[in-house]
């Protein structure tokens, strides 16, 4: 391969899925790195199949018992989205074993197709864990640490980023390939992602007619980062139809390409209809698409804070997605218009989260918080101010200042 392998922090939950589940299916992005951990961890037990190229595909569609015959277990599957109608095949087989774990590995970058199919034919078969582009720590080399609500908080080791390379990174974002060819043109190589993944994906999933219209619904929505988004508003800017734009959003959506933010209720049902928020799952691609190739401008620009609250985001998401935790992650806004940037709920309990483009933490910054931690009583915990500086200080009772170096 001739790359730099970048650990993982999801490989002990993967190994213990392995050991524990006879199909495991390892979802995510394209590029996050699915089939270099996979072949990483278990290349010397498993076959490695690819059901990308047509004439594999063509065999698994057209003879997917014989299919299955040739490649006996253990195996990873790689690319399963493209032969879905394998998988009731793969519960069959591991009917006949039922306790033998590690049979099947399965790797898919659409979730939407995917999952149905999964949750059809191997519910109760198989555990689900995603594998998102590369979080801070992992870019850093660091193993898992405790998030800094979780017991036993450590301080990051090593230096801190300066202000400037914190922006240079975002820029870059954090895809594995990129991280470990710091070479490569960024520009060019993110280009490349939005082209291939137009082509394929897209056009795999929703037949998308007009492809430069998909894109200009690419830019006009990382325009919005951040911001809550009206979709009627954006179809309309745009020239297309409502329906279109709600389709779109759920292709990005079901390739991991944007987070969909919703608003904090107690009341469940009243989140699905409350307007949402929309994040891009990776920095790199933000930046690509709002123009930005300069970090002084990214930082000082009309986008700088939304691309700050989408660092913090996308790192919490990450951490947790990589310990095999689905994020449950929302905002909180109240009919006066405070608001709240990222509330984590974790245990029944809710973590407020303001995120600061300001490297100079101040008390005014800890006021909705507060608000949040009087409204929610007993369900708050203490809250955290993220800025991109580098001090650490309490901003009055239940409430810390902590540089994004050390979330």
């Amino acid at each position: 391969m001739g790359q730099t392998y970048i650990k993982r922090a999801l490989e002990p939950v993967l190994e213990k899925a392995v050991a524990e589940f006879p199909a495991v299916v390892l979802t995510g992005p394209r590029q996050s790195g699915k089939t270099t951990l996979l072949q990483h961890l278990f290349s010397k037990r498993c076959r490695y199949v690819s059901l990308e190229p047509p004439d594999v595909r063509a065999a698994a569609v057209e003879d997917p018992r014989g299919f299955l015959e040739m490649y006996q277990p253990p195996v990873i599957f790689d690319e399963v989205q493209y032969t879905p109608g394998l998988l009731p095949y793969v519960k069959e087989k591991i009917d006949v074993d039922r306790e033998r774990c590690g049979q099947y590995l399965l790797t898919g970058s659409q979730n939407l197709l995917l999952m149905e199919k999964v949750t059809e034919s191997l519910a109760g078969r198989a555990a689900i864990l995603r594998l998102l582009p590369l979080s801070c720590r992992e870019i850093n080399g660091q193993t898992w640490t405790p998030l800094p609500w979780e017991p036993e908080r450590q301080t990051t080791s090593g230096t801190k980023p300066s202000y400037r390379k914190l922006w240079e990174s975002f820029l870059r974002g954090s895809y594995p390939e990129l991280a470990a060819n710091p070479r490569r043109d960024i520009n060019l190589w993110h280009a490349s992602y939005v082209q291939t993944y137009l082509e394929r994906d897209v056009r795999t999933l929703r037949q998308v007619g007009d492809l430069s219209q998909f894109q200009n619904f690419l830019r006009a929505l990382a325009a919005r980062s951040a911001q809550l988004l009206h979709l009627t508003d954006l179809a309309k800017d745009l020239g297309i139809a409502v329906n279109t734009a709600k389709a779109w959003l759920s292709v990005l959506e079901a390739t991991y390409q944007v987070i969909v933010l919703r608003p904090y209720f107690a009341n469940v049902g009243k989140r699905l209809v409350k307007t949402p928020k929309v994040y891009f799952t990776d920095l790199g691609t933000l930046c690509y698409l709002a123009g930005l190739k300069d970090p002084e401008h990214a930082a000082s620009g009309p986008m700088g804070g939304a691309i700050m609250e989408t660092a913090v985001l996308s790192e919490i998401v990450k951490t947790l997605s990589h310990q095999g935790i689905d994020p449950q992650v929302y905002f909180w806004r109240t009919s006066a218009g405070t608001e709240v940037d990222i509330v984590v709920e974790t245990e029944g309990k809710l973590v407020p989260i303001e995120v600061k483009l300001s490297a100079t933490p101040r008390l005014a910054m800890a006021s909705t918080i507060k608000t949040f931690q009087k409204d929610l009583g007993d369900k708050a915990m203490p809250g955290y101010v993220v800025h991109p500086g580098d001090i650490a200080l309490p901003l009055g009772p239940g409430v810390m200042a902590l540089p994004f170096a050390e979330l």
